[in-house]
């Protein structure tokens, strides 16, 4: 009767870890690429992408990219997104890719996917990126600067189609401390699952931590439920 007792006893434990630890999530097999916001690189990427990896991402599935011209027009880095794409897709061998984009990278996303083959791309995470433009890109710089401008040819081209083709799985993450996304709700998307995350910088939300779970969780689980 004690040996019964002391497996009842362990059984019973284990439940009660079971209920109260998370159970780790399990790494997705499908590639990803990061693509960087307007004057950035792969290395404002590296803290996300050592993240991805350390979560249990092969380094060969986690690709960041860095734009020939980093303030260069949307429509160009549509076509480098593309071209990265396709070498992360004949590198892993897989049929689809996931995108993860930070800033006015997305713009560039959504431009990528007006074009592209839905079927390549799998999911979409949109990090901070001004859907309907920024004030603050009347103080920026280069071909892109135009483009961001809230009420550009390019932001109306762009929001005048579906956000993503169908098919596409996407969600966006946001902070309420964001002084690069004027007005804030411009990083949002109308029909699209939306987290706000208290309360990194527009730059900083490559590197937090509850971004990066939601990133994680969206890659590993698709978005869930609405309001989680």
């Amino acid at each position: 009767m004690r040996r019964f007792a002391r497996v009842l006893g362990v059984v019973a434990c284990a439940l009660a870890l079971s209920a109260t630890v998370p159970v780790p999530l399990p790494p997705t097999s499908v590639p990803v690429l990061l693509v960087p916001g307007w004057f950035d690189t792969d290395r404002d990427l590296a803290a996300l992408r050592i993240r991805l990896i350390s979560a249990g991402w092969s380094s060969d599935y986690v690709e960041s990219l860095s734009f020939h011209d980093p303030t260069g027009s949307n429509v160009d880095h549509a076509a480098e997104i593309a071209a990265a794409v396709e070498v992360l897709r004949a590198r892993t061998g897989a049929p689809q890719v996931d995108l993860v984009a930070h800033s006015m990278g997305g713009l560039a996303t959504r431009r990528y996917l007006l074009d592209v083959d839905a079927g390549r791309v799998r999911r979409v995470v949109f990090v901070g990126t001004p859907h309907r433009g920024t004030l603050t890109a009347y103080v920026a710089f280069g071909k892109a600067r135009d483009e961001m401008i809230p009420g550009s040819p390019f932001l109306d081209s762009l929001n005048a189609r579906p956000a993503v083709p169908e098919g596409v799985e996407a969600i966006t993450i946001r902070t309420p401390m964001d002084t690069a996304i004027l007005p804030g709700e411009s990083a949002t998307l109308e029909g699209y699952q939306d987290h706000q995350v208290c309360c990194p910088t527009h730059a900083g939300l490559l590197r937090d931590l509850e971004v990066f779970r939601l990133i994680r969780r969206f890659l590993s689980d698709g978005p869930g439920p609405v309001g989680q």
